[in-house]
């Protein structure tokens, strides 16, 4: 039985599932009142603050006092900034407005102050989660119905504030979910998509009585957590419910602040056939969170040795290229090589 809902499952998820993204967590928001000088230059702070949050996966810095007073230096790193209308919808299903500025700062000096703040870093190549949740509202079951659509939303929002990119499902044809709720009311995260780098989260929201119940589970590259949080209005339930998701993924990834500082480190990669495979592989490294700069040292046919300046340890840049897709390792020639998939 379990067999045929993990085929209905993984026809359900959407293309983009358990695909890698890299975060920009250089660039911060913050709400505003209006787009006047003043109000920007209160609302700066904030968003480097929040681009500190994404940068170290902090959800706040209680432990760390020094990180308010350095939130003034926020005008003098800033590059470019820009404003942007976020639409919230309500519960009752109006909908509002929310200014907010979006400001980018120079990610060497944010680097640098994150650096003085002694604070860890959370590489900014994360893998996308696959997010299902279940509503038993004590007369039937649904994914995600539709009457708390402003809580998704929500989700969406908080997911993308804190840096934790998220794959939502996708309904078929017929506006529904082809998968059976029992798979997810059970929590199985396991028999989602899997593989040893596999990322989904299952919340399972029961109404009992004034309060909603909601239990969690959540498998991140190998690891699995389950937890619970009640609450009378969901929608505070779901937002703590996410938050500890994101709290859990940041802890378990994050480099610590005492294994960060520049190494240079030499990485030859077997299999690159041709100048495409050559451009796909410089981008892939120059993304990597753990990558500040990336040169070659030589080329020769079928492999390209880079020089990388690395920002922490060596053995997390050994974590992002295996917990990746593009390059695998072979223990008996003790290299890197292109995955197969990769030339396309």
């Amino acid at each position: 039985m379990r067999t045929l809902l993990l085929i209905l499952l993984l026809t359900a998820l959407s293309p983009g599932a358990m695909q890698a993204a890299v975060i920009d967590v250089y660039t911060g928001e913050a709400a505003v009142e209006n787009n006047g000088e003043s109000e920007r230059v209160r609302a700066l702070p904030l968003a480097l603050k929040n681009a500190l949050q994404k940068l170290s996966g902090f959800r706040t810095f209680d432990d760390y006092p020094l990180v308010e007073p350095a939130l003034s230096n926020a005008p003098s790193i800033l590059l470019s900034f820009y404003y942007r209308n976020v639409e919230t919808v309500l519960p009752d299903g109006s909908s509002n407005d929310e200014l907010r500025l979006v400001a980018r700062f120079s990610a060497e000096k944010v680097n640098e102050l994150a650096r003085t703040l002694q604070l860890p870093l959370w590489p900014a190549e994360r893998q996308s989660i696959d997010f299902w949740i279940v509503v038993d509202n004590g007369l039937d079951r649904r994914v995600m119905p539709v009457e708390f659509a402003y809580v998704w939303q929500t989700l969406s929002d908080l997911a993308e504030w804190r840096g934790l990119p998220v794959t939502w499902p996708e309904v078929d044809e017929n506006g529904q979910y082809a998968i059976d709720t029992q798979l997810l009311w059970g929590g199985y995260t396991e028999d989602l998509p899997a593989g040893p780098y596999s990322a989904a989260m299952i919340s399972a929201v029961r109404r009992e009585g004034p309060e909603w119940n909601v239990r969690s589970n959540l498998t991140y590259n190998g690891e699995s957590w389950t937890w619970k949080v009640k609450d009378i209005d969901i929608q505070a339930a779901m937002t703590e419910s996410l938050q500890q998701a994101v709290d859990l993924i940041a802890a378990a990834n994050t480099i610590a602040a005492s294994d960060l500082g520049a190494t240079v480190h030499q990485l030859t990669v077997n299999g690159i056939r041709n100048s495409d495979d050559y451009t796909r592989c410089l981008a892939y490294l120059q993304q990597l969170g753990v990558v500040s700069e990336v040169s070659v040292i030589s080329a020769q046919p079928g492999n390209v040795t880079f020089s990388l300046e690395l920002n922490a340890l060596p053995r997390y840049l050994e974590d992002a290229l295996l917990s990746g897709r593009f390059l695998g390792f072979d223990e008996t020639r003790n290299s890197w090589s292109l995955r197969t998939g990769s030339h396309d």
